[in-house]
């Protein structure tokens, strides 16, 4: 009987902590549910040079968008006119 109460309050101790991690990970606020940062930049080259590769990332992707920050989106991707 007593070795029964024993048990029966550790296991009641135990699943009160469950209980209370389980609400603190539910939190908005709590660290697990901070959004983590993109290693990435997602800018418009990004997203233009994406768009025109279709296996990414490659050599070949990862090239185009280093000359495309080097030139800029606007002026990436043009054919110059004579």
């Amino acid at each position: 009987m007593l070795l029964e109460n024993i048990i029966l309050g550790v296991y009641n101790m135990w699943f009160d902590t469950l209980r209370k991690k389980s609400k603190a990970r539910r939190k908005k606020g709590s660290k697990q549910y901070k959004k983590k940062k993109s290693k990435t930049k997602k800018d418009a080259c990004y997203h233009k040079v994406r768009s025109r590769y279709k296996k990414w990332p490659s050599a070949y992707a990862s090239g185009a968008l280093v000359q495309c920050r080097k030139k800029g989106a606007a002026n990436w991707g043009n054919s110059k006119k004579k």
